[in-house]
């Protein structure tokens, strides 16, 4: 997803800003991550989770290095920020971070088994000062190394000329391979760490509001229904990965991309899965949804199996499942929230809806109006969703009553059917396509 600097904002860097929300976050990072190593010492027992593979991981002490650089790179990322809503978001994603990792040691604290070797040679002096700020070996899971490593990375990815992304891209990946190498946490730190880091990014997006901002409790039973049941997946899967342990912890990606499906359905909406426009997904929408978009695309496989790619129901207008490559030229009008684009530009215009979800009048009615557009200027136009039966069969019927010559919702999906026999219209869809042609 492209970053785009509100016009307002765009006269200077906000220096002073930057020079306070690092006075603010500077203090509150040492204050909070002491105070819960404290917090936690009181405790007369802190489980481990370490694999027995681990202690194969080599102690590389020069590593300590690009660890501590971390601290410089965190101080320097608020003044790189070119308008104040990006630093706002940089610092709220910087804050977020903290305050979730921190209240997670405090809940549920791991202990490291790692020691430090006695001669660290040249960086005994390194060792010596981690030993001094944080001298007691809480705080692992989820590892807030990484996670401030995931969201800087993503942020001076942005503003270093391309020519010099190579070299930060290996200096980050020591950054994230120091935290074992310099004995200092355990590989379950990492991940989730990672998936600390990525949610701090989906939660603070690049543009826009940020999901929560849009939050609203679902009205319509069906939603809730389907909250419910992926709300019971992501309880099944975090039930075997806490019960089994072990490789099983793998689970606690699932549970974490269920969990936000449900909380999709039940008050956050298509906002989750921050696809844009043209259809592309956020990075971190991408990968904290991926065990989910896994399940989605192997369901749509499954379904639309031995099924033509695509049915023409007009002259140069198709129907079908979202192309697995996409002809040049062509036009697509995506309805689904749930699946990314393949395509970037003009030619992909997406209109999401939820899965399983009647669209809105409004959404059929814009979709409706750019699959007229579109054919207008001449271009193919296919019209998709995850399985190609019903939203954009919504879509479909709509633009055949309104601009396709057809007298009746009726009479239009009849001759939908003729093309694709496979269209799941329901009642609640008439009556949304209804609407929606009268808007037109």
């Amino acid at each position: 997803m492209t970053f785009q600097h509100p016009t307002d904002d765009q006269v200077a860097r906000p220096f002073w800003r930057a020079l306070l929300w690092l006075s603010f976050l500077a203090p509150f990072f040492f204050i909070t991550y002491l105070g819960s190593l404290e917090i936690v010492s009181w405790r007369s027992h802190v489980p481990v989770l370490v694999f027995e593979w681990e202690r194969h991981i080599p102690f590389l002490a020069w590593t300590v290095v690009p660890y501590w650089s971390i601290d410089l790179l965190y101080g320097l990322s608020l003044f790189l920020c070119v308008t104040r809503f990006e630093l706002d978001r940089l610092g709220l994603r910087l804050l977020s971070a903290q305050v979730i990792a921190v209240t997670i040691f405090i809940i549920a604290p791991l202990k490291l088994t790692s020691t430090i070797p006695a001669d660290t040679g040249i960086f005994a002096f390194f060792f010596a000062a981690l030993e001094d700020m944080v001298g007691k070996p809480f705080n692992l899971a989820p590892s807030l190394h990484i996670a401030l490593l995931v969201i800087l990375w993503v942020h001076y990815a942005r503003h270093i000329p391309k020519r010099w992304h190579i070299p930060m891209h290996i200096w980050a990946g020591l950054i994230g391979i120091s935290v074992l190498t310099a004995n200092q946490h355990h590989f379950f730190d990492v991940p989730t760490g990672a998936a600390l880091g990525l949610f701090c990014l989906w939660l603070w997006p690049e543009t826009g509001r940020s999901p929560l901002a849009s939050a609203k409790l679902a009205s319509n039973p069906k939603r809730w229904r389907l909250a419910s049941f992926y709300a019971i997946g992501a309880a099944l899967s975090a039930i075997a990965a806490i019960g089994f342990g072990g490789w099983f912890l793998w689970l606690l990606w699932p549970t974490l991309s269920l969990t936000m499906v449900a909380s999709a359905y039940a008050f956050l909406g298509t906002i989750t899965f921050q696809k844009d426009e043209t259809g592309e997904m956020s990075f971190a929408a991408k990968w904290l949804l991926e065990p989910y978009l896994l399940g989605v695309k192997l369901n749509a496989a499954i379904w639309t199996r031995g099924l033509p790619a695509t049915a023409e129901f007009a002259p140069g207008i198709s129907i079908g499942p979202r192309p697995r490559r996409p002809k040049a030229g062509t036009t697509i009008v995506d309805m689904c929230a749930e699946l990314p684009g393949r395509s970037n530009g003009k030619d992909w215009i997406a209109h999401s809806t939820l899965d399983l979800i009647v669209p809105e009048p409004e959404t059929i009615a814009r979709a409706a109006l750019s699959v007229e557009l579109a054919h207008k200027s001449g271009s193919p136009v296919q019209i998709c969703c995850a399985l190609g039966f019903s939203r954009s069969a919504s879509v479909a019927v709509a633009w055949l009553v309104r601009y396709g010559g057809y007298a009746s919702v009726d009479d239009a999906i009849m001759h939908l059917q003729r093309a694709r026999p496979q269209i799941v219209i329901h009642n609640a869809h008439r009556t949304a396509i209804e609407a929606a042609v009268r808007t037109l």
